[in-house]
């Protein structure tokens, strides 16, 4: 993505990402994508993004005749799923929605790009900026703007994961999913006590309006003041709701997402406020209210005024302190894996430098040793994917430069990972070869000792002097050629072993055990 922001001189991700949907799906008529949001909804979007790069995997037409958005996006996610290797992030509930979650849709169209063709045209980019714009803040007679912008930038590292005992990890690779959210404006404190604040929220613009166009009146501004007081009223009880911070890391993850949505929802509210205020002063400035309702509307003003900014402050602190919380959080078990893995190479380095064997008794040693450390990397795994999804909140400023060095930290440790990961999967299927042809080879030595053995008696059975007449002698010399004929016939046994000796000693490269199987077979 960085590489194509350079090349193409853009600095938004986003705006890079839309235009590859909309040049990727400019040959389908029944799609119109213009948000990351609600274009989603219908499931077609989807479809068409992957089927406009991969039209082999299946019929288009058969998608757009599925009666059910639900069953299309179903569709999308399988596909996604089994023929691009993408696991199913969302489901169909999650975008079949009025107004699907922004930055989990940024999320798997992030996916998407990943693994599909990326080229993207300036032209589609230019298409892109010519698409109609939410409304802007404005300015207001008498309010001048002052407004403080917060950006979160969600880094989701995915480190080598799913460790099997019977098949190697597949390392997952690193990818970014962007997302920028404006907060609660900050206010002058040197000011008066009516913030210079007018953030006007789309939904809120016809509540303005219509109050901004109609006659102002004592009742009107009541009436309006009445609505913004109960929806403050809720809204800091809401913060109140919110509780202690956790000690856990997953649960402080889920409560800064919470209070992200919280900020969001005070931010589109911001405009009802500054919207009484404006309207307070309006009707105070029109000179048609008696000196007593002209202070009991400057007091009100103040009130809500005074409320607002002691929400706004608290709601920013809970956020600033939850994001700090989060990263102490992080930070610990980032350094905890740190630790782990370093005690974790020195035992696998100790283990790598002991020779397997000498005996199948010690090989046996080794394999439970073994399991006790698969294990571990079972247990481990849990702090593994908690670190998965690192969540860090920096400015746009020093956003490149604050992750820079958190990035390469999480590589570093996602390379170690994988390597212990590698490491164990294949001295495990090491261990199961030797000790297989270990058993084996016993096995046949077991066999072989017992039939010299009982041979060797047969033989010392056998007279070969002092007959007593002919036919004793005949009955000798019958049982020396059967033992004969056994002996022509146990020659391939002996062939077995030293094939079974030498596949082992291939394998197990170990002197000892070599100088000790030399001498078995030579016994033999």
């Amino acid at each position: 993505m960085k590489n194509i922001m350079a090349g193409l001189q853009q600095t938004n991700s986003e705006k890079i990402l839309l235009s590859w949907v909309r040049q990727s799906t400019r040959n389908y008529p029944q799609v119109n994508v213009i948000n990351f949001t609600t274009s989603w909804s219908d499931g077609l979007a989807l479809n068409a993004l992957i089927h406009s790069h991969r039209p082999d995997l299946f019929d288009w037409n058969s998608v757009v005749c599925q009666q059910s958005a639900t069953q299309r996006l179903e569709h999308a996610f399988n596909i996604a799923r089994y023929q691009l290797g993408i696991e199913k992030l969302l489901d169909p509930e999650d975008v079949d929605t009025t107004y699907p979650d922004k930055k989990s849709i940024l999320m798997y169209i992030t996916s998407l790009f990943q693994v599909l063709p990326q080229q993207v045209s300036i032209e589609a980019i230019q298409e892109v900026e010519m698409l109609p714009r939410p409304p802007k803040v404005t300015k207001e007679e008498h309010f001048q703007l002052h407004h403080q912008m917060h950006y979160s930038q969600q880094i989701t590292v995915s480190l080598a994961q799913g460790y099997e005992r019977t098949s190697s990890p597949k390392p997952r690779f690193k990818s970014y999913a962007y997302t920028q959210a404006a907060y609660v404006t900050t206010s002058d404190p040197t000011r008066s006590p009516f913030p210079s604040q007018h953030l006007e929220a789309p939904e809120d613009k016809s509540f303005g309006s219509s109050l901004m166009e109609s006659e102002v009146n004592l009742d009107r501004y009541q009436t309006a003041l009445e609505e913004v007081l109960s929806w403050l009223l809720s809204a800091e009880d809401t913060l109140q709701a919110q509780g202690e911070i956790s000690n856990d890391v997953e649960v402080v993850k889920d409560q800064f997402h919470t209070h992200e949505g919280y900020m969001m929802d005070l931010t589109a509210h911001q405009g009802r406020v500054g919207n009484i205020l404006q309207l307070g002063s309006k009707l105070i400035g029109t000179g048609k209210l008696s000196e007593d309702e002209e202070t009991e509307v400057q007091e009100q003003m103040n009130l809500l005024n005074s409320r607002w900014e002691c929400l706004r402050v608290a709601s920013m602190e809970k956020q600033s302190n939850l994001h700090r919380v989060l990263m102490d959080l992080q930070n610990q078990k980032l350094k905890e894996l740190n630790d782990w893995l370093t005690k974790t190479e020195e035992r696998t380095r100790k283990m790598e430098e002991e020779p397997l064997g000498p005996d199948l008794e010690d090989l046996k040693r080794q394999v439970q040793q073994h399991k006790v450390l698969q294990e571990d990397l079972e247990q481990e795994q849990v702090r593994v994917n908690s670190l998965t999804h690192m969540v860090v909140v920096v400015d746009e400023s020093s956003g490149d430069h604050a992750t820079a060095a958190l990035e390469e930290q999480l590589k570093v440790l996602g390379d170690r990972w994988a390597n212990i990961c590698r490491w164990t999967e294949d001295r495990w299927v090491l261990l199961q070869d030797i000790l297989l042809k270990w058993q084996r080879l016993t096995e046949e030595q077991c066999l072989f000792s017992a039939w010299l053995s009982e041979k060797e008696d047969a033989v010392n059975k056998i007279h070969t002097t002092g007959f007593k007449d002919q036919n004793e002698m005949l009955s000798s010399l019958q049982k020396l050629a059967v033992l004969k004929a056994d002996l022509e016939k146990k020659k391939q046994s002996m062939g077995k072993l030293y094939s079974l000796k030498q596949d082992l000693l291939s394998t197990l490269k170990n002197k000892s055990v070599t100088q000790k199987t030399e001498a078995w077979l030579d016994n033999f």
